[in-house]
């Protein structure tokens, strides 16, 4: 696996690991917890050094995962996970960026996850209600303190990031990130070249769409989120095969995966960039891995480059509500 920096001289692997999916989010959660384990272990060995998650995820239940399988491992891998939100009967009622709930949460994910200190802690939507310079701030204290080593951002505005970065140097920023979701190239992109700090895609395969075993027909399990989101509608999903079908074209072409050539063509957007897909098989992390070694021409990434904008993409990445929470 080859390794990549973000900001701050944050050293991790090419492809990362989203782990929301083991916990949440994509129907029936897997009834093994001991398959989950051993996936997350297995990326180890496998060369993945950088996992996500958060408090939310669950709440609460996705760190306790993290942390029981990285505990061996812990001097091998970089582990972040996020604040932000405000967790009552086991879910999430809104935003809360308060300083004095930024380290709560701190010493409890700490605790679920098993360290001494948090790699990288990200706010996980920004709080209108707290000024970004306070939440920076308190994470600033929080580094302080030795119990958080990098500070980042999710799904962040330009003005945002670099409001916070005068405060505290921000190591990453989060944002959803594909070949069908290019909204963080007009500023947030070049924000982050310009401070030198590294950027995370998540969703990278487009929720499952890029990889090529979504389409028209498929019919989502109870509880899987793609059922809430427009770009996910039956009607939507049909016009968006034309693009799928093309990265499949050039996959065959290629020897290579659908999903493959989504990760290299996000690989080759900046050096700076790490994806981290998210999957419950082993297979898949062998999958997603590979894709550092599939090369693209400069032809073939223009095309892609071009892919979304020719062909179109049809519906919005969230429903009404969660497009409200980005961009700020």
């Amino acid at each position: 696996m080859h390794v990549r920096t973000l900001g701050q001289d944050l050293r991790v692997s090419a492809i990362g690991l989203g782990a929301m999916g083991m916990s949440q989010s994509y129907g029936p959660n897997p009834g093994n917890r001991d398959d989950m384990i051993g996936v997350l272990r297995g990326a180890v060995e496998r060369g993945v050094t950088f996992f996500d998650t958060a408090e939310v995820y669950g709440p609460y239940v996705n760190e306790e995962l993290v942390g029981e399988a990285l505990e061996p491992l812990r001097d091998q891998v970089v582990i972040a996970t996020k604040f932000g939100w405000r967790i009552e009967e086991g879910r999430s009622v809104g935003l809360d960026s308060r300083p004095e709930q930024i380290k709560r949460v701190a010493d409890a994910c700490l605790s679920r996850l098993r360290i001494d200190v948090i790699d990288l802690f990200y706010q996980h939507r920004v709080d209108p209600e707290v000024p970004i310079e306070d939440v920076a701030g308190a994470v600033a204290e929080l580094v302080q303190a030795g119990k958080v080593r990098h500070f980042g951002l999710s799904e962040a505005g330009a003005a945002t990031i670099r409001r916070a970065h005068a405060v505290h140097p921000v190591t990453a920023v989060q944002s959803e990130y594909s070949l069908w979701t290019r909204d963080p190239e007009p500023e947030v992109l070049p924000t982050c070249g310009e401070l030198g700090i590294g950027f995370v895609p998540f969703s990278p395969l487009g929720k499952g769409f890029l990889t090529g075993t979504v389409s028209s027909s498929t019919e989502f399990a109870a509880g899987d989120i793609r059922a809430t989101i427009p770009r996910f509608t039956a009607d939507n999903r049909n016009a968006n095969q034309a693009l799928v079908e093309h990265v499949t074209d050039l996959a065959r072409a290629k020897d290579a995966t659908p999903g493959q050539i989504a990760l290299a063509w996000l690989l080759a957007q900046r050096p700076w960039i790490v994806p981290i897909p998210g999957t419950r098989r082993l297979e898949r992390v062998e999958e997603n891995a590979a894709a550092t070694h599939v090369p693209l021409s400069a032809d073939e990434l223009a095309d892609l480059d071009e892919l979304a904008t020719r062909i179109g993409v049809e519906g919005n990445r969230y429903n009404e509500q969660g497009m409200s929470l980005v961009g700020r």
